[in-house]
């Protein structure tokens, strides 16, 4: 197998095993791993500096044993900077890696961490969120179109309030919907926000959506997943290759191609190779941008920290619709652009 010695910025990296294949199923080597991350760096790094960063790592293949990797490894370049941050689970420090530059980042793929899963928030103050996320994960038969149906509700309901949220793959069967804060918050007001409209969905639509994670409940139905705003979960970061059997990546998506999607109803539209996506940095540009500076804050929602009471059936908890000053757009017919 070849390996190369390069100068990046300065840094100096030895790469191993560039011919290695990672993806058997396309032949998709590390040495394309690593050029993939070097060529979608200047839109992906800006997503992940300062984010305290769990790695998912597939040392041979995506089709063998994998492993989360949280601590840095100690065998590391003194300048690939790490951020120091308690754990109460396993009652010790650990030191996260932050990818906050280029060469960073391809010794990570060097690592063959296919997988990039960044925290909410900063390193700076990691109990305040930048962000909400939304994951929309399809229980088989049902698939991203109609993962698509629910990411289009809950963008009615955040510009009911005046909030603009912004589309990704998540680059294996779902979607994510991202509403992007940069203000001051915590976990506890995200989750609930999250938690809330989940179960307001589920109870417009309860042949279509869950929000209880328990998988017998999940078949045919698009879970939504609320529990990720959490300080001690992590999302796939947006631009990161997935370990599926072809090279698909988390990709930022426009509104219009979910809407295009749920009409035509086919999942393969929204379904990005390496490639596909390097072409659509070129042609589009950073479709999450806004996340990056886009200030917003979430409404004040009576009783949000109530938990919907199991055995009251029409309970939505807090009534997001009538804060918005409007009946929900969850009735009646769907918007279109």
């Amino acid at each position: 197998m070849a390996d190369s010695t390069v100068e990046i910025n300065g840094r100096h990296l030895k790469l191993s095993n560039l011919e290695k294949v990672l993806y058997p199923g396309t032949g998709f080597t590390k040495g394309q791993v690593i050029d993939y991350s070097a060529r979608v760096a200047p839109v992906l790094i800006p997503h992940f500096a300062g984010h305290p960063l769990t790695l998912k790592r597939y040392p041979n293949g995506v089709d063998q044993p994998f492993f989360f990797e949280k601590n840095a490894t100690q065998h590391r370049p003194d300048w690939v900077k790490t951020t120091p941050i308690w754990s109460e689970n396993n009652q010790r420090t650990v030191n996260y890696i932050l990818l906050n530059d280029l060469p960073t980042l391809i010794w990570i793929a060097n690592l063959a961490a296919i997988e990039l899963h960044p925290s909410l928030s900063l390193a700076e103050d990691i109990t305040q969120p930048t962000m909400v996320v939304f994951d929309l994960d399809p229980g088989p038969p049902a698939d991203i179109v109609q993962c698509c149906q629910v990411g289009l509700w809950l963008r009615d309901i955040f510009e009911h309030f005046g909030l603009k949220s912004f589309p990704k793959t998540s680059g294996s069967k779902g979607l994510q919907i991202y509403v992007p804060l940069n203000t001051t918050t915590n976990y506890d007001i995200t989750k609930s926000f999250a938690h809330a409209l989940a179960r307001l969905l589920e109870s417009e639509h309860r042949n279509l959506v869950v929000s209880d994670m328990k998988k017998e409940l999940r078949k045919g139905k698009v879970f939504v997943d609320w529990s990720q705003n959490d300080e001690h979960k992590t999302t796939i970061g947006v631009y990161s290759l997935r370990a599926r059997e072809r090279q698909t990546v988390s990709t930022p998506v426009k509104w219009e191609e979910v809407e295009q999607c749920l009409k035509k109803k086919d999942a393969k539209l929204l379904v990005f190779e390496a490639d596909e996506v390097l072409k659509r940095v070129d042609k589009m540009g950073d479709l999450f941008a806004p996340l990056l500076k886009l200030k917003q804050k979430l409404p004040k929602l009576p009783g949000l920290e109530k938990e919907k009471s199991e055995s009251t059936k029409n309970s939505k908890g807090p009534d997001i619709a009538a804060q918005a000053g409007k009946k929900t757009p969850l009735k009646g017919k769907k918007k279109t652009r």
